[in-house]
């Protein structure tokens, strides 16, 4: 007879909720990322997600990883600055893709652009990316041509990768009605009007966003039948909720089912894996939560977590090289900027 006093007797500590989580032993704290396949400094990488991504791309820019960056002025605008519109913190300058429906018709925009256009003071902007110009345009015809441009650069990051680090946001979204395309923000929160712009707010479910997925799984596979993708969920917080839920009970629910997601994918698939950053910032793993003041956004003790532990995965021994920030006069440049840049368009 067996003397197996229950099917958890032979467990690792890691397994355990006291060893690896209460007592941080060392054996189970190791094993919180036991990554499915190898990364290396050489290895083309393109970012994109919702703006936690912005931290693993700084990251491993910073330690001299092949990121990909296919626009970036930062030669000649300080790069604080470049950053407010949308330089340097994903693979191409198009802003938070907030949901996979997002990535996905992007990717079937590039070679045919369709922009989408609002106004706000006599200023135009993408609005597929309305943050990336906090001052807007100067005309429509000018976010049209920036935005064939940055399709063009798009088009290069997707031509390049060879493993896509995505993180998935939120469920919530809007959806322009003239057009179907999902939108990374409401009319009238940086530009537009509800009047003028209306639109539909959709909540995806868990079918549709796994459907996402796969859909831009299959895009990325047909450009590179050997390309990885290594997802992440963001731990912040809806800044608010449209459904008539808490909205901590909509955050919950949105995260619920995008870490679902991220589960079925890995499951499903070998060239899926999963880091877990959302799981550093809002539970007790490594001593969190980690969140600031404002109990939405990750403090810098938390994100500096994440990227330890993304290190340790991944990058043994490698050396921090982000350079320190150098203080600028920022608005001194809004007006430089928007001239630089269209050079750069028309370039």
């Amino acid at each position: 007879m067996s003397s197996d006093i229950s099917p958890y007797q032979s467990r690792p500590p890691w397994a355990f909720w006291r060893s690896a989580v209460v007592e941080r032993q060392a054996e189970a704290v190791a094993h919180l990322h036991q990554p499915k396949f190898q990364m290396d400094a050489g290895l083309p990488i393109m970012t994109a997600g919702s703006c936690f991504a912005q931290h693993l791309h700084r990251k491993l820019d910073g330690m001299g990883w092949n990121v990909i960056q296919t626009e970036d002025i930062a030669d000649r605008i300080p790069r604080r600055v470049a950053r407010r519109y949308g330089y340097g913190l994903y693979s191409a300058r198009y802003g938070n893709l907030y949901t996979p429906r997002q990535l996905v018709e992007l990717m079937r925009e590039v070679g045919a652009p369709a922009p989408i256009i609002w106004e706000k003071d006599g200023r135009f902007y993408d609005a597929l990316r309305p943050g990336v110009e906090p001052q807007g345009l100067g005309s429509a015809g000018d976010v049209v041509q920036a935005r064939a441009a940055h399709l063009k650069c798009v088009e290069i990051a997707l031509s390049q990768a060879q493993c896509l680090i995505f993180t998935l946001g939120l469920t919530e979204a809007w959806v322009d009605r003239a057009t179907g395309r999902t939108l990374p923000t409401a009319p009238g929160t940086i530009a537009g009007t509800i009047t003028d712009n209306p639109v539909d707010f959709v909540n995806f479910g868990f079918a549709e966003i796994l459907g996402d997925m796969i859909t831009a799984r299959d895009m990325l596979m047909a450009r590179n039948p050997d390309i990885k993708m290594l997802l992440t969920v963001s731990p912040v917080p809806l800044t608010a909720t449209a459904t008539e839920a808490h909205v901590a009970v909509a955050s919950t629910t949105s995260k619920s089912i995008l870490r679902a997601v991220c589960a079925e994918l890995v499951a499903r698939f070998d060239n899926v894996d999963y880091f877990p950053s959302y799981e550093i910032i809002t539970t007790p793993v490594l001593g969190g939560p980690f969140f600031a003041d404002n109990l939405r956004d990750p403090s810098e003790v938390g994100v500096a977590k994440v990227m330890d532990t993304f290190v340790a995965s991944y990058a043994d021994g490698a050396v921090d090289v982000i350079p320190a920030p150098v203080p600028v006069h920022e608005a001194e440049w809004d007006v430089q900027c928007e001239e630089i840049m269209l050079e750069a368009f028309r370039t």
